[in-house]
């Protein structure tokens, strides 16, 4: 493989950010040209992802199995993986299985899945074989020999030692933002009393919790961080990769700079909570280094803010909550802020990577409005989902006059409408108009507020004089003017009734003869589909659901989903699973299920994705 090219920095689609420009200084400056493979030559991490272009950039996504990727990890993910791309290097997928008791193989397979959802791979082209190129997937478990062996040269070194004082111990004497530590009354063993009893830790002759491996780096650092950070707990558990192997296991901040180094990372990218982690990072690898485990250059540790969503959280175990205690349906529920809910509420995978355009990348936290995120779905969907008519809240409007206006009370009228106003290419859709159709409830007022243009009944104005009810335009039909209305026996409105105003049809010569101010979407009662209609909201009331250490679940949205029985268009009755339309006035929508799989009563199911406009700005 050929050493990258340097992008041209100033393309419009990818906005200049403080990690483009270290990257590019990087490559300037010819930073990766003497870098080479960090493991030793038998270590089976080597093996594993050599060889490779020691001139290109190397970034990794390393998430936990211990839960489904959210919204935020979608930043991160287009933010690694697409800097790799630009930049002519590969990205790797890295699982974090440090923590067996949290970790399972069904979130391993969830975050693969939506890695490849989202348009991004793990894979490197292979010059020696190009029908094969080389995967970039890892799990940290497979460098844990290499680990143990990194803790056995620590300790040998003086630099780390076991500790057998209890959490409540180390807690008291680890001190605070005002007060230094103290030392471990174990600290002061020799490294080959540390070195035998790091041992029995591991071959299980330890309880769990008897002790720990730190390092030994300085208990009065104002980093709390570097008040001899663990390095190892003794915990037995089944490991879904390693099974019973191992009794004790790494700690996250232990392995993580590991594992970049092994896998010859060059920028390891990460968010600013692990800020104050540096300097370990870069003490752990130095240290290995002048040991001779790991090569230089060494890898090297840049921080980003993270995203901050409104009306979600992107807590994993708040997450867990959720589903666990039942407030939603599951990791995929549409509701959730996960990218498995997202894909199933509808949204597409280049709206997520669109948003994260966006939002960019910066060094401080932010908080993003979810409309943000809701527009780049429309913008995304603007210009590629057909239009369709479909009523959600239904009322039904009879014409009073059809056989006179028509000559046949059995008469439908032809209609047809664009299946999309910017691409002519993709053809008409067609329905047919009768004396009986559906409209929205709210596009009628028995008594009109001002500004109302659409259906009202005829009135008595201030002066006394009688008026018309309003005419109105049946969208791609006919003009219709309102003549009264019924009600049911609770005295709700059950019917809407109108007259057809004559030679009105859209598209006809006569159309513009008459001036109305509103128009209306409608379904024609003879030949509309019945639908389940799913509307999805924000799953919270209030911007920041855990602001101030306020339960989240208290502002819980009770209207975040509604299911309603509306109808759709003819055309509608075949939806494939996935298809996605803009319903004309009501925002875009999916199809949830295949007409095999309709109830009893036929109905075909569609779920709300985003409105046409952001309605909690209000």
């Amino acid at each position: 493989m050929t050493a990258p090219q340097k992008p041209a920095p100033a393309e419009a689609h990818k906005p200049a950010n403080f990690l483009r420009g270290i990257i590019e200084r990087d490559l300037e400056q010819g930073r990766l040209a003497q870098r080479r493979f960090a493991g030793s030559p038998g270590d089976a991490a080597h093996h594993a992802s050599a060889p490779f272009d020691a001139a290109a950039i190397r970034t990794r996504f390393p998430p936990e199995p211990n839960g489904y990727l959210h919204i935020g990890h979608a930043k991160s993910i287009c933010l690694n993986f697409g800097l790799a791309r630009d930049y002519g290097g590969v990205c790797h997928l890295r699982f974090d299985d440090t923590n067996p008791e949290k970790e399972e193989q069904e979130y391993v397979d969830a975050i693969v899945e939506a890695v490849s959802w989202l348009g991004f791979d793990w894979h490197e082209p292979n010059p020696a074989d190009p029908a094969h190129p080389r995967s970039h997937l890892y799990y940290a478990s497979a460098y844990f020999d290499f680990m143990y062996r990194a803790a056995e040269a620590l300790v040998e070194a003086g630099l780390a030692y076991v500790d057998e004082q209890t959490p409540e111990e180390m807690r008291a004497r680890r001190g605070d933002f005002n007060t230094p530590g103290t030392d471990s009354p174990f600290r002061g063993r020799t490294p080959a009393e540390h070195l035998a009893r790091l041992r029995e830790m591991r071959d299980g002759r330890l309880p769990d919790g008897a002790a720990v491996l730190r390092a030994k780096i300085d208990m009065a650092s104002p980093n709390i961080n570097l008040r001899d950070p663990a390095l190892y707990r003794i915990k037995r558990a089944t490991h879904h990769n390693t099974g019973d192997r191992w009794c004790i296991y790494p700690m996250y901040t232990f392995a993580h700079p590991l594992e970049d180094a092994l896998e010859g990372i060059t920028h390891s990218i990460c968010t600013l909570e692990f800020e104050d982690q540096r300097p370990f990072y870069d003490w752990l690898l130095e240290h290995l280094c002048d040991l001779g485990l790991l090569g230089r250059p060494r890898p090297h540790q840049y921080e980003f803010g993270r995203l901050n969503l409104t009306y979600v959280v992107t807590s994993k175990r708040k997450l867990r909550q959720l589903v666990e205690e039942g407030h939603v349906d599951g990791w995929d529920d549409p509701r959730m802020p996960t990218l498995a809910g997202l894909r199933e509420r509808g949204y597409t995978p280049e709206s997520i990577r669109l948003f994260c355009d966006r939002i960019g990348v910066a060094k401080d936290y932010s908080w993003i409005d979810y409309a943000t995120l809701d527009q780049a779905l429309r913008d995304d969907l603007e210009g590629r989902a057909p239009r369709a008519m479909a009523v959600i809240d239904p009322l039904k409007l009879k014409l009073v006059d059809w056989a006179e206006a028509f000559g046949n009370a059995a008469h439908h009228e032809p209609c047809q409408a664009p299946a999309h106003p910017q691409q002519p290419e993709l053809g008409l859709r067609h329905f047919t108009l009768g004396p009986e159709v559906w409209i929205e409830r709210d596009d009628f007022a028995e008594l009109p507020p001002k500004g109302f243009f659409r259906f009202f009944p005829p009135r008595v104005d201030a002066a006394g004089v009688a008026q018309p009810g309003n005419r109105v335009r049946l969208k791609y039909g006919v003009i219709v003017e309102c003549t009264g209305f019924e009600k049911d026996a609770e005295g709700r409105v059950s019917a809407v009734l109108a007259r057809v105003v004559p030679d009105t049809k859209s598209g006809t010569p006569g159309a513009d003869a008459v001036k109305v101010k509103g128009t209306i979407t409608w379904v024609g009662a003879h030949e509309a589909v019945p639908a389940d209609i799913q509307l999805f909201d924000r799953l919270f009331t209030e911007p920041q659901p855990d602001a101030g250490g306020r339960d989240f679940l208290t502002v819980l949205n009770p209207l975040s989903r509604q299911r309603v029985a509306g109808w759709v268009e003819p055309g509608l009755a075949a939806a494939s699973p996935g298809a996605r339309w803009q319903f004309e006035r009501h925002g875009y929508f999916v199809a949830k299920n295949p007409p095999a799989q309709t109830d009893s009563s036929g109905r075909v199911a569609f779920g709300r994705i985003a409105g046409l406009k952001d309605t909690w700005a209000k």
